[in-house]
């Protein structure tokens, strides 16, 4: 994946993330723009299209808080104590409506994006780990990683309204494949230590377009690198968008399989379909 320097604490800021934030939040706000009802369900889930909104909302101001340097506690780290922490923050904020949601969502994707293009001068304040990273609902990562997570997290929800709302969602190659910093570094922190026990697997996935990463498994963890290991026990090679969907659980293995949007080859190819089931989406 190609990146520029120069964005935030000096980092190595993906070349299109800001596009994509930026593009993302439009696509969302534009889905939203056309509901008519926002007490609409949100298929496969307990929330309406108004609750759904107002969480993404609510989690755009959030990180553009946390790039600013701002210290905000929200749920413990885990799936369970974030999607805690979701429903006590929707109980406290009351708007539902359309419109003003879709302002917020790009207004706050906005404002990340202004924090975040701070140079390292006019951003100690800041509060980081002593390795340097940002305090996060998902742990430590850097500005550029918590970036990722903003766009991944938007992709998930805004698929959700798309699919309630009957609209063309937002996904597509070149933004799934900038989720993939917050996907490598969340991965073993999402870990169903219940589910991985006993496996031990070597897996090598491949996005269609060149992207690629790797994740080893054993004694009840796993270690995922920005490259394949040499000799996988499973290759996974798999369309970009299928891949997010299944990683954020919008989408089941098999199904993927049956749509020819998922191929898999190795020693032990019957390993693939067990691998989203390994993780716990938050």
């Amino acid at each position: 994946m190609e990146s520029v320097s120069g964005q935030g604490d000096g980092g190595t800021w993906p070349t299109g993330l800001d596009e994509a934030i930026r593009g993302t939040a439009a696509d969302i706000a534009a889905t939203l723009r056309g509901a008519s009802d926002t007490g609409a369900p949100v298929p496969g889930s307990r929330w309406t299209v108004g609750e759904a909104a107002a969480h993404l909302a609510q989690a755009n101001e959030l990180m553009a808080h946390l790039a600013d340097g701002r210290e905000r506690g929200y749920g413990d780290g885990t799936p369970q104590g974030l999607a805690e922490a979701n429903q006590r923050a929707l109980a406290a904020f009351a708007e539902r409506r359309a419109e003003p949601l879709a302002a917020m969502i790009v207004e706050q994707a906005d404002a990340f994006l202004q924090s975040a293009a701070r140079p390292a001068s006019q951003a100690s304040h800041r509060s980081h780990t002593s390795h340097g990273e940002l305090v996060t609902p998902m742990g430590p990562m850097s500005l550029e990683v918590l970036g990722s997570y903003l766009l991944t997290h938007m992709l998930g929800h805004g698929y959700d309204l798309a699919r309630a709302l009957g609209r063309p969602h937002m996904l597509n190659r070149a933004r799934v494949v900038l989720t993939l910093p917050f996907l490598i570094t969340a991965m073993p922190r999402v870990l169903d230590t219940t589910a991985a026990a006993g496996l031990t697997a070597r897996y090598a996935i491949h996005l269609r377009g060149g992207a690629c990463f790797g994740a080893t498994f054993a004694d009840g963890a796993v270690t995922v690198t920005p490259r394949p290991p040499s000799r996988p026990d499973c290759t996974i090679r798999t369309e970009p968008v299928a891949f997010l969907l299944m990683a954020l659980g919008r989408l089941g293995p098999w199904s993927a399989v049956a749509r020819g949007r998922v191929l898999t080859w190795g020693r032990r190819p019957w390993l693939a379909p067990r691998f989203p089931a390994l993780f716990t989406p938050p």
